[in-house]
């Protein structure tokens, strides 16, 4: 698993092939198609999480895009919109947004082809 301490800052996008623990802040877009994220509850995170599953116990703001499961902690606080089959919002969380379970293969398509954009323009 791989690892984003309390005491570290990112800006700009994330991405990981392996499990993903963020402990710290983070502003840009976080890429783990195959993966596991994890929002600790010290975690800040500002932009979309894609991952094959999702946990947040902290503070995101962003499309939260996973192809297994979100599941919003008891310390969480949401903000956006949740693409998944399955949604958990455990009580005492916090979810400000939609929920739009039978978009989430497509928004995966989308969001791959913008990703392969980008990168292919910035090149």
């Amino acid at each position: 698993m791989s690892r984003i301490g309390s005491s570290v800052f990112v800006r700009g996008e994330v991405s990981s092939s392996d499990d993903l623990c963020i402990e710290g802040r983070v502003e840009g877009p976080i890429w783990c198609e195959e993966s596991a994220v994890i929002i600790e509850p010290s975690a800040v995170v500002r932009g979309d999480i894609i991952g094959r599953e999702i946990t947040v116990a902290g503070v995101v703001d962003g499309t939260l895009l996973a192809r297994e499961v979100v599941d919003i902690r008891t310390s969480a606080n949401v903000t956006g919109r949740v693409l998944s089959a399955r949604l958990i919002l455990n009580e005492g969380g916090t979810f400000h947004g939609d929920v739009r379970p039978q978009q989430a293969e497509a928004a995966l398509t989308i969001a791959k082809r913008r990703r392969k954009e980008h990168v292919n323009g910035a090149s």
